[in-house]
């Protein structure tokens, strides 16, 4: 597995060494091991898998308390995923990451706890898997408003409006995020 590391400390994009020949192909897409010594101590209680049409964005969403860190990949399509910092002492919080995750490049994001998710199906529909280091809870999660002009993420939309869940239409602003934390 190959690391890269991002402007933002602790978040990284993993990209696994694949085997192709005339059958198809193979590649090691997680190693507790492995993850443990070059990522982040952490232990993965839960998996989820999300299927999204061309056009939807689904967050930024987080818990608090209970804050979860992810490990993201598709398996199917593409998205552009993004990672804000909410760490309250962090550096760089507030600063937004976003990159392209497919299942053609089987590039992976790993977000610490402490960073709020979000992604855009860029592809007819896309399919997402992510570990989660804690379990979801209903009653602690947040969304952080796509669109926060403090943030000022430049979505792929391409002039024009995102496929949004009734929870992501009514997100928080940053402000009102930041002054909680």
């Amino acid at each position: 597995m190959n690391i890269t590391d991002t402007p933002i400390a602790d978040l990284k994009l993993l990209s696994p060494r694949v085997h192709e020949d005339e059958r198809g192909c193979f590649c090691e897409t997680f190693r507790d091991s492995w993850f443990r010594q070059q990522i982040a101590d952490v232990t993965f209680v839960q998996e989820n898998h999300s299927r999204s049409i061309k056009g939807c964005l689904r967050g930024l969403h987080f818990q608090s308390p209970r804050s979860q860190g992810k490990l993201i990949r598709v398996v199917v399509g593409e998205i552009f995923d993004v990672a804000v910092d909410l760490r309250k002492h962090s550096p760089s919080l507030g600063q937004w990451f976003g990159t392209y995750l497919s299942a053609k490049n089987r590039q992976q994001m790993w977000l610490p706890a402490g960073f709020a998710h979000g992604f855009y199906v860029t592809s007819d529909s896309a399919e997402i898997i992510y570990k989660c280091t804690d379990y979801y809870a209903p009653e602690f999660e947040k969304t952080l408003t796509w669109d926060d002009d403090t943030l000022a993420i430049d979505w792929p939309l391409r002039g024009q409006l995102p496929i949004l869940s009734s929870k992501d239409k009514i997100g928080l602003s940053f402000d009102d995020i930041t002054q909680g934390l």
